[in-house]
């Protein structure tokens, strides 16, 4: 099984109001050296638009990992409000 496939039945219950990552200082995004955000994440939450120099954070697939954080220093992390965030299912 691919880890698309599994992502895929990964629930969630994303809060609207707030997200749990972000971006410190979104000018080191257009200084960062080869942005390792953008394919560490399991989950493909980052995105790097060159023509407007942008991060995007689709955080509302995030699985909750941590690896973005341990990458890079600008990304702030914390985890979701109580009752939102990722659902895994066991058995």
């Amino acid at each position: 099984m691919r880890i698309e496939d599994k992502l895929y039945l990964i629930g969630y219950n994303i809060d609207e109001e707030e997200s749990h990552l972000g971006i410190s200082d979104p000018n080191e995004c257009k200084r960062c050296q080869g942005r390792p955000c953008t394919y560490v994440c399991p989950a493909g939450v980052y995105s790097y638009d060159d023509e407007e120099e942008k991060l995007s954070i689709n955080y509302d697939a995030c699985v909750e990992c941590g690896t973005c954080r341990i990458v890079c220093s600008y990304i702030t992390w914390r985890y979701p409000r109580g009752g939102f965030g990722v659902q895994y299912k066991f058995g």
